[in-house]
């Protein structure tokens, strides 16, 4: 075999031992499961009468209930444009509360000029990376679909996982694009059985299996070296301030 050395292996001159930590399996059996159902948010992208990706959501949300989640959906009308109004709009602080409730969400948006459309773009952007210590998406998993006027595309999908993985979220391999999807619903406003269909179900399975997998070691997932390393830096700065403040008096 080629295999290249390391040189030096051990040797970390820019690490802080003080602030590493060695994940164990112990870190992640020990921890009593949680009991009550996976809770779960779903965002849809257009405000039609007759909207797609809201009726994609929905069959989503009755695939969730039916593998034992509990669902919430987001309604969008009346969200003002980020940075339109305050934040202590009632329409944003219903979103923003709706993240920190749920343990997992469903996003999905219509692809409009080969993105994700503005309508949902905004209810990301209403919900802060962090307010304070808390983080309303950190840790939470994310499943990613998109409906297509035309020929299947994953241009949406693929937007909607680079602003999971920014809002440092879990999202599964697993994804959904609908093609023609006026063509997918019956007029009832219920999906019509088809792969695509299938598809929706192993996505809102394999949602639910990590969110069960995952969902109580939140914590220990997103627990980082950087962040434990600059919060000890800040607290020694706030030491000395303090020890200075008692010198003087």
């Amino acid at each position: 075999m080629s295999l290249r050395e390391v040189p030096d292996p051990d040797f970390l001159p820019n690490l802080d031992p003080r602030h590493v930590k060695i994940a164990t399996p112990a870190d992640f059996g020990t921890k009593q499961p949680a009991t009550h159902p996976p809770r779960m948010l779903l965002l849809y992208g257009s405000l039609r009468e007759r909207s797609y990706s809201r009726l994609l959501v929905e069959e989503a949300a009755r695939l969730l209930r039916r593998f034992g989640a509990e669902t919430r959906i987001f309604d969008p009308r009346g969200l003002p444009l980020p940075d339109a109004t305050e934040a202590d709009h009632p329409k944003v602080q219903e979103l923003r509360e709706l993240s920190l409730w749920s343990e997992g969400q469903v996003w999905c948006s219509p692809e409009r000029h080969g993105n994700i459309t503005g309508v949902f773009k905004s209810q990301l952007d209403w919900i802060p990376l962090s307010t304070g210590s808390v983080r309303p998406t950190q840790g939470r998993t994310l499943a990613v679909m998109q409906v297509c006027g035309g020929s299947q595309s994953f241009n949406a999908v693929n937007a909607l996982r680079v602003l999971g993985r920014w809002m440092r979220m879990i999202t599964i391999p697993n994804q959904s694009s609908v093609p023609k999807a006026f063509q997918e619903f019956d007029e009832a406003g219920r999906m019509k059985p088809s792969p695509y269909y299938d598809r929706v179900v192993d996505v809102m399975e394999e949602l639910v299996k990590f969110t069960l997998l995952t969902r109580g070691h939140a914590a220990s997932l997103t627990d980082r070296y950087s962040e434990r390393r600059a919060n000890a830096v800040a607290a020694h700065q706030v030491e000395r301030l303090v020890d200075a403040a008692t010198q003087t008096r």
